[in-house]
């Protein structure tokens, strides 16, 4: 039997930040048919703190994982304040990463895996998803990772 989204939120001590409100001319969240489209969400952490910096340069490997995750959790927060509830949501379908890194560093799919990993285990079988992850020169605010992501209702 396949758990529900909201009880893995508390099966894996998941506390969802409040949603942040865009930084532009955009809404942070639109559903078009039977999918929502979830705006590039920035590496708030839980404090509310923006982890900034360059991953291979000023932040880790780990580091920036943890930003990553840090860009999930906001994406499920976006996600129940549009629908309510998690349980709403069927799964994810794709999520793109960006990731503020140095010209050497190679290894972006390794940083978004810090964001799959916390969908997937929310969503379960439903979380997997496609994916691309790219290297930026720079993201809004300085934000170390930037991660989008539509998913079915």
């Amino acid at each position: 039997k396949r758990m529900k989204p909201e009880e893995n939120l508390k099966k894996f001590s998941v506390n969802l930040p409040n949603a942040p409100d865009p930084v532009g001319s955009y809404v942070a969240s639109k559903i078009v048919g039977g999918f929502i489209y979830i705006s590039g969400q920035v590496s708030f952490n839980t404090d509310g703190k923006l982890v900034k910096g360059k991953i291979g340069k000023e932040l880790s490997l780990e580091q920036g994982q943890e930003a990553a995750k840090f860009c999930a959790l906001n994406i499920l927060a976006q996600l129940k304040k549009k629908c309510g509830s998690l349980d709403k949501v069927k799964g994810c379908v794709k999520l793109t990463g960006y990731v503020n890194s140095a010209d050497t560093f190679v290894d972006q799919p390794k940083i978004i895996n810090g964001a799959s990993d916390l969908i997937s285990n929310i969503f379960e079988d439903e979380g997997k998803h496609a994916r691309a992850a790219v290297s930026v020169n720079s993201l809004p605010l300085g934000a170390a990772v930037e991660v989008d992501g539509i998913f079915e209702l």
